[in-house]
């Protein structure tokens, strides 16, 4: 699960380890949450699910930020809780 930022494969390895679920979650014109990195990631990694919210915000779900987004911030605690339950 990565929040508001990606880091590049090479960064900490050769690559994603087969059979590990990953979600992305960026707001799309958020300068700071490497969208773009992000979306390389998830078309690289096998079954990856990249999910983007409109906006430019970049710490969207933290409530105690005035840039915290209620409702992107809702949708991605429904997508993190269904992840959660599908990998068990």
């Amino acid at each position: 699960m990565l929040m508001h930022a990606a880091v590049p494969l090479g960064e900490f390895g050769d690559g994603w380890p087969p059979g590990v679920p990953v979600q992305f979650h960026t707001m799309d014109a958020d300068e700071q949450g490497d969208a773009d990195v992000a979306r390389a990631l998830a078309e690289t990694i096998d079954g990856a699910e990249l999910f983007r919210y409109p906006g430019d915000r970049h710490l969207f779900t933290d409530r105690s930020l005035p840039e915290h987004d209620p409702a992107a911030a809702a949708l991605v605690v429904q997508r993190v809780l269904a992840f959660l339950a599908a990998v068990g």
